[in-house]
């Protein structure tokens, strides 16, 4: 295994899937890539060749999505996870980081919401979509929080089973400072900030952050409108914590409550019970059948998802995987 980079530079992606290269100059990516990785016309079947991370990479070359929602709170979607900023007097206060391809379409965005500096950038949870920001951002005069499982993923090296890849450790300044255990209230921008954590959920770091007085709810990865869910159970997370985590939210939330996903759009509390509906569904069906004394193959082969798959179906975690991911965790 090799290094992918070395800071600062210019990196050049094969995605064999298209066809296509995508370059990026000054990108913080702290991961490693196989040495044969680009001899062959076929993707390889990791994160950042064929999964997730290659299409996060693909969509970060298009346009952001910038789409203001109430009291000075802003949704900004295309690089990487979902990205929440509160703009104020004060400064901003972000939920999650994104990716750092990102970064001048980020800092363009961001100055046309104010001219104030991001104070605060929370990491909802340690995955690359989400932190891959943080190296420039700290840089910029911001401050990192995270709770402190993300800190250690963050900072040793981690082959993620189901992506095929080794995260590596990322540099010093990506390192979350500001660490909250259990919940933390900040009062920025003339308004209460709520950040907790519920115990595990879709990662064993998982952070939600709640804007009190504009009913905002940021979920980070524990909620998507975009397919089915990430369930990271190799790094504390399972189906029955992601459950959990979808119930608490549930209870906290209204009908007038904005609900923001890791990835796909801004949703509503009726979006959060089907999200939670859905969970418990697939694992009821999973269960069943693992008590019936199926193996995995033929649990995959009945099709335990095929109620829900015409809406979450599509997106980075297909029936399939997402099958395995729920059996996994029970």
């Amino acid at each position: 295994m090799k290094p992918l980079y070395s800071m600062p530079f210019a990196l050049t992606l094969l995605l064999a899937s298209g066809s296509a290269a995508l370059l990026f100059p000054a990108i913080s990516l702290a991961v490693t890539v196989p040495q044969a990785a680009s001899s062959s016309n076929v993707a390889p079947k990791d994160y950042f060749h064929s999964g997730a991370g290659a299409r996060y990479l693909a969509r970060a070359k298009m346009d952001l999505d910038i789409e203001p929602q109430r009291d000075n709170i802003t949704v900004i979607s295309g690089s990487g996870g979902n990205i929440t900023v509160l703009s104020g007097p004060d400064g901003k206060f972000l939920v999650d980081a994104g990716i750092s391809p990102s970064k001048e379409k980020l800092q363009a965005a961001f100055e046309k919401l104010g001219p104030e500096p991001v104070r605060y950038v929370v990491n909802t949870h340690w995955h690359w979509d989400h932190t891959d920001g943080n190296n420039w951002l700290h840089a910029s005069g911001a401050t990192i929080i995270a709770h402190p499982n993300t800190l250690k993923h963050l900072s040793e090296s981690t082959y993620v089973v189901d992506w095929n890849w080794t995260m590596e450790p990322v540099p010093a300044g990506a390192r979350p400072t500001l660490l909250v255990q259990a919940r933390k209230n900040f009062d920025f921008d003339g308004t209460r900030v709520e950040v907790a954590n519920l115990g595990p959920g879709h990662t064993d770091g998982d952070l939600w952050v709640y804007f009190a007085e504009a009913d905002v709810l940021a979920l980070g990865d524990t909620f998507w409108t975009a397919g089915y869910p990430f369930i990271d159970n190799q790094d504390g997370g399972n189906i029955d914590a992601a459950i959990h985590w979808a119930d608490q939210a549930i209870a906290l939330t209204t009908n007038r409550t904005i609900v923001v996903p890791g990835h796909g759009p801004v949703g509503t509390r009726a979006d959060l019970i089907a999200f939670r509906d859905m969970l418990v569904a697939v694992r009821k069906n999973v269960a069943t059948l693992k008590e019936q004394g199926k193996s995995l193959d033929e649990i995959i082969k009945a099709k335990p998802t095929a109620d829900f798959d015409a809406r979450w179906g599509h997106f980075v975690i297909d029936p399939t995987h997402f099958t395995k991911l729920v059996y996994a965790g029970l």
